[in-house]
């Protein structure tokens, strides 16, 4: 008898613990859900690189009863094919993925490892720390990321970060025999949206 009601009231805690929010997984579905772009600046003039593709998912926690009291951010992971990003410039692409060494290492891929979520005017502030890895090296980051919970129960994440190519063992790329070299520092941009 004894054991039954301590199963009973484990299960009354285990239930209380988890009353009041409610755990959804999304994903990235398609193109018209992605919007990155890769910039910076050389000898010459700044360059961009855009992709409209990436993979991904996010674990997000909302409050019992609502599709846009958002929680926390559980989980959150992005992959993007290093060829996936182009200029127009066919040679700046074609030194690009020599320097990523995009048929070695494929991807460029993100994991969150934790965060703190904030109200700010329209949406939410995920404080985010996590980890990104570019032809194979893996580096801690922090950024944020702007969260809007829209109408349609989707979810846009949107933000921008600046990191040093050489911190990940890149040699900034040069062409027209050394005439354009690109600098260390290029910001990636970026824009996606989640959906159940």
């Amino acid at each position: 008898m004894k054991k039954y009601i301590k199963s009973l009231a484990l299960i009354a805690i285990l239930g209380f613990a988890n009353t009041g929010y409610t755990q959804s997984i999304y994903k990235i579905k398609d193109s018209k859900d992605v919007a990155m772009k890769l910039s910076g600046t050389s000898t010459l003039k700044k360059w961009d690189m855009e992709a409209k593709t990436a993979t991904g998912e996010a674990q997000f926690v909302f409050k019992t009863g609502s599709d846009n009291d958002l929680e926390s951010v559980q989980s959150l992971s992005l992959s993007l094919k290093v060829k996936d990003l182009q200029s127009d410039n066919k040679k700046l692409n074609k030194h690009a993925y020599k320097a990523l060494k995009a048929d070695e290492f494929k991807n460029i891929n993100y994991k969150l490892t934790s965060s703190t979520l904030s109200a700010e005017k329209g949406g939410y502030l995920l404080k985010a720390k996590g980890k990104l890895t570019i032809k194979g090296i893996t580096n801690d980051i922090v950024m944020d990321v702007h969260i809007v919970v829209n109408k349609n129960s989707t979810v846009t994440g949107k933000g921008s970060y600046k990191l040093n190519m050489t911190d990940y063992k890149v040699d900034p790329p040069t062409f027209l025999v050394g005439a354009m070299k690109t600098g260390d520092t290029v910001t990636l941009d970026f824009t996606v949206v989640y959906k159940k």
